[in-house]
């Protein structure tokens, strides 16, 4: 749904060609993440909402870009030299028809709202050209906003090439403006590299309009990190903890408790029934779904999970690509692999790995075991030490665990094997063969003493 007037196409331009050498990375600035996200979709999904297209300038690694974005709707702009911002709108222009409104966004600039974008096109579509300002108490190395003594804007100076009276200023350009399409294919023409870099500066493009008598309207971002680029590893901290103090805070107000909101992070979506109970760092990654009065103690990585009603998630486990039942108990230390499936009122204990298995209800692991490619049925209870060996050297193999069994201590299951209902394996058994069910079963070299050993001395 579109939140402009409907006369009015908008058109997006994003530039995101910049190497970023600051970022001292080999991977493009606009291709790191923020809160698990790359810093170019941040941009992408916060014009969506407003734009019937959008047109990404890239540059450098432009490939590695449009493979990883891979969005058939957008429409991508090779800039070859990177001659400044002028210069890489002006090779997006040909997209922008005359009469759209033309948003102009920075692919490093992720934490920017769509509400605000949605009021700086309002302003646009009644005088033409708008501009996103905001008051920075420390605004060094910002463009600032030049009002006359009616308080119009009257241009934009780069910090650059500002006076020392201008760099009182504390009033600065974002970068992100507004502009009807006309206007801006008429200034973007006119521009010269008049400047101590020798490029187009878009900026430039306000004072011409002045000049024609365009009334340049503004809005100031009351939060200014929404503006904030990201040209440094240290901003991209900076700016991971604003996005994850924003989605805490949105969190809680919709009821989730979070022990300690400065050390939670979230690096995809979350979805969380009545009075759950998250403790300190804990992470979540990927699409996951919390059920009702959910637990989850410290230092747990849950990624792509979905936990049921009064699930108990302890201590320091994973849960990766799983599903967990209601009133079940993971952990502590315990690792849930991809494709595994718990039961309800389960138990995964301390220090047991489990991957691509299903734990029927009412079923028990409770330390220190491997359960790997296993089907395992309802109250059944796996003792320490339990290996199911699933791995040939070549292939994986299932181990078939029936209702109701019990395996001892320190037990090997040689898959493929088949223990049958309410069997049950006496402890330190290898078991290579099926298992009758009722019935126990057990592998074990008769225990001997040898009076006459002596142990080993040094000699």
């Amino acid at each position: 749904m579109k939140n402009h007037l409907p006369n009015n196409s908008i058109a997006t331009i994003i530039l995101a060609a910049g190497q970023g050498t600051r970022m001292k990375s080999n991977v493009t600035k606009v291709l790191h993440q923020l809160g698990g996200k790359f810093l170019l979709q941040h941009v992408i999904d916060a014009a969506l909402p407003l734009t019937e297209s959008i047109s990404v300038v890239v540059g450098h690694n432009s490939e590695s870009v449009k493979n990883v974005i891979n969005n058939n709707n957008i429409n991508w702009v090779f800039q070859k030299n990177q001659l400044g911002t002028g210069h890489a709108v002006k090779e997006a222009i040909p997209s922008i028809a005359d009469n759209s409104i033309c948003l102009i966004l920075y692919g490093d600039v992720p934490l920017i709202q769509t509400n605000t974008l949605n009021t700086l096109i309002k302003k646009a579509e009644t005088t033409g050209f708008s501009i996103l300002t905001v008051i920075q108490k420390n605004p060094s190395g910002y463009g600032r906003i030049i009002r006359n003594s009616s308080q119009a804007i009257q241009s934009i100076v780069e910090h650059k090439d500002a006076t020392p009276e201008e760099l009182e200023i504390d009033e600065i350009n974002s970068g992100i403006m507004a502009v009807r399409g006309l206007l801006l294919k008429k200034y973007l023409n006119e521009l010269k590299p008049n400047n101590s870099q020798g490029e187009l500066y878009l900026t430039d493009i306000v004072e011409k309009a002045v000049k024609d008598d365009v009334n340049i309207t503004s809005f100031t971002c009351e939060n200014s990190s929404e503006v904030m680029g990201i040209n440094t590893k240290n901003n991209l901290a900076e700016a991971e903890r604003v996005y994850q103090q924003k989605l805490a805070q949105s969190f809680m107000t919709n009821g989730l408790t979070l022990k300690d909101p400065s050390r939670f992070d979230c690096r995809g979506n979350l979805i969380f029934g009545s009075d759950c109970i998250i403790d300190v760092n804990v992470i979540f990654e990927g699409d996951n779904q919390l059920g009702n009065n959910v637990v989850i103690a410290s230092n747990c990585i849950i990624k792509n999970a979905k936990i049921g009603d009064h699930a108990d998630i302890k201590q320091n486990s994973t849960i990766e690509d799983s599903t967990i039942g209601s009133h079940t108990s993971i952990g502590p230390f315990a690792r849930i692999r991809p494709e595994t499936r718990v039961g309800d009122h389960a138990k995964i204990g301390n220090f047991v790995e489990v991957k691509k298995s299903s734990i029927g209800n009412n079923s028990k692991v409770s330390h220190l075991s491997y359960i790997g490619d296993s089907l395992v049925g309802k109250d059944v209870n796996i003792g320490a030490g339990v290996i199911t060996c699933n791995y040939d050297g070549v292939n994986k193999h299932q181990t078939v665990i029936d209702d109701g069994v019990f395996v001892g201590s320190n037990s090997q299951l040689i898959a493929p094997v088949t223990i049958g209902k309410n069997a049950t394996i006496g402890a330190g058994s290898t078991i290579t063969q099926d298992v009758p069910s009722e019935k126990l079963t057990l592998s074990r070299n008769k225990q001997a003493t040898i009076s006459k050993w002596k142990r080993p001395q040094k000699k």
